[in-house]
């Protein structure tokens, strides 16, 4: 008995193999304040599962203790993909939108949108902002992926707080990022008026920065 073939819609004719099939293509949106291993683990993930990933860099964000600008971002980013040892990583290419993550998915093409799950508490933001998603843009679904364990504490808030310290953030973020955040640090101890201590602001990682 051979094996079973599924008709493609309308057509009533078995389509295996059929290379015309529409490629999937996946939007993974967020701010990226700095792109983190956290990030990079779930866009690779993403990328095993759908044809084409979009790490997408919010342009529009006015969070408290933005540290790199969008194009700095998008740079970083494209550099860490860059050494990205995993076949998947072909498929990830970076891009940057402002406005609505939903609206830009929707204008890229994408049928998807990934989210990364790093704890409960993240959840129901997840959950609230799907639905809305849901509303705005019925055709888009919303895949969320967990954290890899041993990443699940990373968050780029927590990055930028722990290196503005001086604090080693090696085996957390890409090299390049390492460096752009020492270069960062750098920066504004020369700029900060001698005998004056630095005034860190603790800032809370949202969802965004899972």
């Amino acid at each position: 008995m051979g094996a079973a073939t599924v008709p493609r819609p309308g057509t009533g004719t078995a389509a295996p193999g059929d290379e015309r099939r529409r490629m999937t293509l996946a939007v993974y949106p967020g701010t990226f304040d700095p792109v983190t291993l956290g990030h990079l683990d779930i866009a690779v993930r993403a990328a095993r599962l759908f044809d084409r990933v979009v790490l997408a860099v919010y342009r529009g964000t006015d969070k408290p203790g933005r540290l790199f600008t969008a194009d700095e971002r998008v740079a970083l980013a494209e550099a860490a993909l860059a050494d990205i040892d995993d076949p998947a990583g072909s498929r990830i290419h970076v891009d940057s939108f402002s406005g609505l993550a939903v609206e830009y998915a929707r204008s890229a093409g994408a049928t998807v949108i990934v989210r990364g799950l790093r704890a409960v508490s993240d959840f129901e933001y997840e959950f609230k902002l799907a639905h809305m998603n849901g509303h705005l843009a019925p055709e888009i679904d919303v895949v969320c992926l967990l954290t890899s364990s041993r990443l699940a504490f990373i968050s780029s808030s927590l990055i930028r707080e722990v290196a503005s310290l001086g604090g080693d953030v090696t085996g957390l973020v890409p090299a390049d990022v390492r460096a752009a955040l020492a270069a960062k640090r750098a920066g504004e101890g020369e700029r900060r008026p001698s005998g004056r201590a630095a005034v860190v602001v603790p800032t809370v990682g949202g969802p965004s920065d899972a």
